[in-house]
């Protein structure tokens, strides 16, 4: 078992699955569970996790992220979806606005972290086609996708790409 850190060392976005290689269920489990235990403002957790097996619904929802295969080939997809009026509910438009997108987002890292420390690997997906995804989905009105989460078994294991110096990213002051 990985420490945390070696955790979050060894996450990098894999754009190649071993798709004959389904996700376990009870690993898939963890996995939901883990992105349930983020952190959300009001402890709201105002987002809806949708999970998508279907190899159609794969395909059809690659051709709206501009034909990123990986989505379809990938045995699982997650979508996270901001639930705004949860958040409106206690928080106005700030949670509407921001809280709703920032808890989603926070509930699909948990995730993709839960994912490394389950032996597999996974793609954050932002770029896609709102309406087109909501249609594939059929998704509830009042909810709104986020991000989508590709993961499975990696069929490789790509180069760490270069990070930034922690010198031009964090100031401090005293």
């Amino acid at each position: 078992m990985w420490d945390f850190f070696e955790t979050v060392r060894h996450r990098h976005s894999v754009r190649s699955y071993q798709s004959d290689l389904p996700v376990e269920k009870e690993n898939l489990n963890a996995i939901i569970e883990t992105a349930c235990s983020a952190p959300s403002a009001g402890d709201l957790q105002a987002y809806k996790i949708i999970v998508v097996s279907n190899t159609k619904k794969r395909l059809a929802l690659s051709a709206a992220a501009q034909g990123q295969s990986f989505i379809s080939e990938a045995p699982i997809c997650l979508i996270f979806c901001a639930e705004p009026d949860r958040s409106a509910e206690k928080y106005g438009d700030r949670g509407r606005n921001l809280y709703a997108v920032q808890d989603t987002t926070i509930a699909a890292a948990y995730a993709q972290l839960a994912v490394v420390a389950a032996g597999m690997a996974s793609t954050w997906v932002g770029y896609f086609d709102e309406v087109e995804v909501k249609k594939i989905i059929e998704l509830k009105i009042g909810l709104t996708p986020i991000a989508m989460l590709a993961l499975g078994y990696p069929a490789e294991l790509p180069e760490p790409t270069t990070r930034r110096r922690l010198d031009e990213i964090v100031s401090h002051f005293d």
